[in-house]
């Protein structure tokens, strides 16, 4: 059995950020590290800035990405792709061209004899109102639809332009590269609040696994169960690895990846 690793939140395309190529390039590289030790790659959402399929396009661009993932697939490698707030309209084409395993909600794996939880982490407890009533039209279907009948041009420069608007909002609030604050203790954390109420009708959860948050995160909240909140491919580089006993935080350091 060889590593399992767990990223998220590289936000490739975003018009905020500087240097998106060279972001693209160094996660390139960094699966490429990863390649021949991985048996499987769980990427934990919005990997995109934005990501809308229409019938017969997709977006332009991230072909970088999307070649290595069909290498590692190709190579026996599972890929396991969860769907975040900024991608939530991945459908059918990651799986059929890149052959990647979609997944579309919260999920629990067992490695090994531990049991994970992995999600995204949108939508879990989050008291903003304003981001559950968009999170709300985003995932109806019949606002998706409405969204299809636009030409593609148009489409995607408005939702790349809406994720930059908000991508800039939340920077100029927070002072922070991805836009969010810094950690806000166990007591206002929704993402903690909601393991710990989760925790107690599953008490068998040995780790939770989430991204989202922009932060890094590792919280004991039992004697046998750990929250990790996994960083960025913005501003930290940081991913999990399981190496079948222990679950690791890591930062990736170009040419020193050791797990």
């Amino acid at each position: 059995m060889g590593n399992t690793y767990f990223i998220s939140d590289a936000h490739l395309g975003c018009r905020a950020l500087r240097h998106d190529r060279q972001r693209e390039r160094r996660l390139v590289r960094f699966l490429d590290e990863i390649k021949d030790k991985a048996s499987a790659v769980y990427m934990l959402g919005d990997m995109f800035d934005f990501w809308f399929e229409y019938s017969a396009v997709v977006p332009k661009g991230h072909t970088r990405f999307l070649g290595k993932l069909s290498e590692l697939t190709d190579s026996g490698v599972e890929v396991h792709y969860f769907t975040g707030n900024h991608d939530i309209w991945c459908r059918g084409y990651l799986a059929s061209e890149c052959g990647v395993i979609m997944h579309y909600g919260p999920m629990t794996l067992e490695l090994a004899d531990k049991v994970f939880f992995l999600a995204h982490g949108d939508g879990l407890g989050d008291p903003d109102h304003k981001f559950r009533f968009l999170r709300a039209v985003f995932h109806n279907r019949l606002c998706q639809w409405l969204f299809s009948l636009a030409h593609p041009s148009w489409g995607v420069k408005f939702g790349l332009a809406w994720a930059r608007h908000s991508r800039a909002t939340h920077q100029a609030r927070t002072g922070t590269p991805g836009g969010d604050p810094p950690y806000m203790g166990g007591d206002k954390e929704h993402l903690v609040l909601f393991s710990r109420q989760y925790l107690k009708s599953h008490p068998g959860i040995n780790y939770f696994l989430f991204g989202h948050r922009h932060i890094e995160l590792d919280l004991p909240l039992a004697p046998a169960t750990r929250l990790l909140v996994i960083g960025d491919w913005i501003s930290t580089f940081t991913y999990a690895v399981f190496d079948g006993e222990r679950l690791f935080m890591e930062r990736y350091v170009e040419g020193d990846t050791k797990l």
